[in-house]
């Protein structure tokens, strides 16, 4: 495979200055925040975390023995108000990296307060605590691609589009980033400094969550079912999961050390040659995996974006960040993960080998 990516100085992230670093992390026990924890543990940050318990079994959080890695662990929800400004005052945090959400299209329609309950006044309450406790210099809160008024563009959206969403997931996350402007605005014009992360669709190893494609199409295959698509025409930005988290570190970063001129909304997708439809996906994980089947799913469903693509031509001037990974190199790396899951690995092990590897561009 080509090489994606270069050297450490290549990735804009400074291992040093994350050493020590207190972080609040939300959302810590799900996939990309567990992910995350990681990282930034292996850095040598302090990462306190709070969050409901792992939204499956098996998650990441477990196998990979996330607890063991990190400072603290508290289990609660960012509905709670009280205790999520107790949690944070006691870790008195540098950053806080807000990850807690309810992450799903589909399920936004059956528990539609939930998912506002979540992702709007869950995240004014972060942004409530992160404005009383006088520790914290820099917040990213991290969204989605799909907060932006999807219009079936054909060109991907930049940070300024017009936000909005047609489920009750994409509108709330459009509401989240509404939020977090007013906040920035209305309160941090002297910090703490405010920043918003919209990333495509992730995968990589350790996702076992329901109505994705990859961990759909890995279950098929573990159990001999065969696979149900619904909307194999549907291109998404996709990247692996260490694509994003690199930005948002980097990010952070950048707004502890630089305050406001950071302080805005940021894209983190792929190159636009990684958007692709989902039949794409499907026919490069059965050339894997010669054991996934997949048939087309006539059944009614709930509407979901056609086509989404991101421009991240801000991340890439101003933060000097960059996809490193292709989306073959992706799933490459997903199964590889997987593959050693299934046969009994060191799944914290396995994270840090392909961390390093991302780190260091390295393919094999």
């Amino acid at each position: 495979m080509e090489r994606q990516g270069g050297a450490l100085e290549d990735l804009v992230i400074d291992p040093r200055f994350w050493s020590k670093r207190r972080v609040f992390l939300t959302g810590h026990t799900g996939f990309k925040g567990s992910w995350l924890a990681l990282w930034l543990s292996r850095m040598g940050a302090e990462v306190f975390g709070y969050s409901l318990v792992p939204p499956t079994t098996p998650s990441l959080f477990n196998v990979a023995q996330v607890e063991s890695k990190i400072a603290d662990h508290v289990i609660s929800d960012i509905r709670d108000a009280i205790a999520l400004t107790r949690a944070m005052e006691r870790a008195a945090p540098d950053i806080v990296m807000h990850l807690a959400a309810q992450p799903l299209v589909r399920y936004s329609y059956a528990e539609p307060v939930e998912t506002f309950e979540t992702n709007v006044m869950g995240t004014v309450n972060v942004f409530e605590a992160v404005r009383t406790i006088g520790s914290v210099k820099a917040m990213v809160s991290v969204t989605t691609d799909k907060c932006y008024l999807n219009r079936e563009w054909l060109w991907p959206y930049r940070e300024d589009e017009a936000l909005g969403g047609h489920d009750p997931y994409s509108a709330s996350k459009a509401c989240a980033e509404i939020v977090g402007a007013a906040y920035r605005s209305s309160f941090s014009s002297d910090g703490p400094w405010i920043a918003s992360a919209r990333a495509g669709n992730v995968i990589g190893g350790g996702d076992w969550a329901l109505d994705r494609i990859v961990p759909d199409a890995l279950r098929a295959i573990e159990s001999g079912a065969t696979m149900r698509l619904r909307s194999p025409g549907a291109v998404r930005p996709w990247q692996h999961v260490l694509e994003p988290l690199s930005g948002y570190v980097a990010l952070a970063q950048r707004l502890y050390d630089e305050g406001s001129r950071f302080a805005t909304a940021w894209n983190f997708g792929p190159d636009d040659a990684d958007a692709r439809p989902v039949s794409w996906i499907v026919e490069k994980l059965a050339a894997m995996d010669n054991r996934l089947r997949w048939i087309m799913d006539g059944a009614p469903s709930v509407h979901e974006a056609g086509l989404l693509k991101l421009d991240s031509s801000r991340a890439r001037s101003l933060l000097g960040w960059k996809p490193r990974w292709n989306l073959e190199e992706a799933l490459a790396r997903t199964m590889e993960w997987h593959h050693a899951w299934t046969s009994g690995s060191d799944m914290a092990a396995i994270c840090g080998e392909q961390i390093d590897r991302y780190i260091g561009g390295k393919n094999v």
